[in-house]
């Protein structure tokens, strides 16, 4: 029976005895032993009474076990829900509710505090471990290692992601098994994946990153991944000569330029580094061009939509830019107020629409609504701007734009002046409350370590680059910047922490 995910990314390596997953211990597990897995965890999932279309939560921490309940998701036509590892139970009972969860897997450290929440749901309870303990997987031994694949349309969900609400309630964006097949296709042919592949994966597994771009992607070519539980900077230096590709969030490519032993012999064997979730500083490219020659190749998605923009395989990869959007994905930048397409170079909202967008967000059609267009451009959030070459630039989120007197300001103009001033490692930049103004600028700067930045230059940079209004009414030094599990600054964060500054 038809399955497009599952036939087109799990199914078509049946019977093969090569390499897929490559871990820490040095052991590998190949294509016909993790299909063995998934089909008896799909047993286990059926035996519990769960039918297609059904929700499956899972806070687990990565595994090998832990992808193949992603894979054995799809085989029975299950909707896929991963959660943070960090959630605290009361964000987790939220997430379980609203999904309508039917059974929530999660590590024996939690079971006693979810015992309650699934008796008050009337969800079914599995455990798993990071080694692959627990009663999920001991049920598992006993089950069937085939499954009668279930069977699905395009159409149909295959996973939930909710959103991080850092402005509400998060909204589960509901990606159906189209949505993430053609994003993996279409990713794969565009970074030249091949059965010769051999990616680093150090990435969570509860995110579009690790688990619907780096794994999907891989099973897509038919390569192999260097399955590493989390970054572990020892470990990730000890592989790197065996891979061929990597894919990171900032944070992986800053720390791996601190460390001497990175250097060009050891990343000769890698033809792509792939960053992204968050941004990347353009000191980061420079510092990793001149160290290893290679340049990182930034992309740009979300939650809702995959992968939108890329940054060109063959082809200058411009830092400060996402690159162009991706073959079937359209993208426009739009007048927040009418909705009226901007000319190029001029900031506006980032619109997408392509076989990678949504279908919307679970049991809340207004808010659905409201953000996805009926003609099918979804509203992103982001605000940016295309340049006289066709290059995207994000400007920041339209939550974080600043309106001080009357006057719109995007932080990030103001960010890649601060970061471009000697002793500054990184900045953000956030509007805070002012009797005055309404809002003002208020910059936060992370020193470079063992290095005191001159405050009077760096106001006076600002000064020459920036007009008046866009000054920052003050400056401040901080260690280091909140953020969240993906590299990402929580701007709200710092908002809420300066609010009361200017306040009188």
């Amino acid at each position: 029976m038809p399955n497009p995910l599952f036939d087109n990314l799990f199914g078509i390596h049946a019977g093969k005895t090569t390499p897929f997953l490559h871990l820490a211990d040095g052991t590998t597990i190949s294509h016909v032993d993790f299909l063995a897995v998934t089909a008896r965890i799909a047993n286990v999932m059926t035996q519990n009474g769960l039918t297609p279309g059904d929700r499956v939560a899972a806070q687990v921490q990565k595994s090998p076990e832990a992808l193949a309940l992603y894979a054995a998701c799809v085989q029975a036509g299950l909707v896929f829900l991963p959660l943070n590892t960090a959630y605290t139970v009361e964000e987790l009972s939220y997430f379980i509710e609203n999904s309508g969860a039917s059974l929530i897997v999660c590590d024996e450290r939690s079971e006693a505090a979810l015992t309650a929440v699934a008796n008050d749901l009337g969800a079914r309870l599995e455990t798993l471990n990071a080694d692959g303990s627990g009663t999920l997987m001991l049920r598992a031994e006993s089950m069937p290692d085939v499954y009668a694949t279930a069977d699905r349309e395009g159409d149909d969900l295959a996973a939930f992601l909710y959103t991080s609400g850092t402005t509400g309630r998060s909204k589960g964006a509901m990606l159906t098994q189209h949505n993430l097949l053609s994003n993996a296709a279409t990713l794969a042919k565009e970074w030249r994946f091949t059965k010769d592949d051999v990616l680093l994966h150090a990435l969570p597994i509860f995110h579009t990153h690790g688990l619907f771009v780096a794994t999907n992607i891989t099973l897509a070519a038919g390569g192999s991944m260097i399955f590493l539980s989390k970054f572990d900077l020892d470990e990730v230096l000890k592989r790197l000569p065996q891979a061929t590709a990597m894919m990171g969030v900032p944070t992986f490519y800053t720390r791996l330029l601190e460390d001497d032993r990175f250097t060009r012999e050891l990343t000769a064997h890698i033809r792509l580094f792939v960053s992204g979730s968050a941004p990347l500083l353009a000191e980061t490219h420079i510092q990793f061009e001149d160290r290893t020659g290679h340049r990182i190749l930034e992309r740009y998605g979300m939650t809702e939509t995959n992968m939108n923009t890329s940054n060109p395989y063959d082809g200058d990869r411009r830092a400060g830019t996402v690159g162009f959007p991706l073959p079937g994905v359209e993208l426009k930048i739009t007048d927040p107020d009418t909705g009226d397409t901007m000319a190029a170079g001029q900031v506006g909202q980032i619109e997408v629409r392509g076989p990678n967008v949504f279908k919307g967000y679970w049991q809340m059609p207004e808010k659905t609504a409201a953000e996805l267009r009926t003609d099918g451009f979804f509203i992103t959030g982001d605000l940016g701007k295309i340049d006289e070459e066709g290059y995207v630039h994000i400007v920041g989120r339209n939550k974080d734009l600043i309106i001080s007197g009357g006057y719109n300001i995007y932080p990030k103009e103001i960010e890649l002046v601060l970061d471009d001033q000697p002793g500054v490692l990184e900045s953000a930049v956030i509007g805070v409350p002012h009797p005055d103004f309404g809002e003002t600028v208020l910059g936060i700067l992370i020193p470079e370590k063992g290095t005191a930045p001159d405050l009077d230059k760096v106001e006076e940079a600002v000064k020459t680059s920036l007009a008046r209004f866009k000054h920052p009414r003050k400056l401040i030094f901080q260690e280091e910047l909140p953020r969240n599990t993906m590299g990402k600054v929580q701007k709200n964060v710092l908002r809420d922490q300066y609010q009361d500054m200017f306040a009188q």
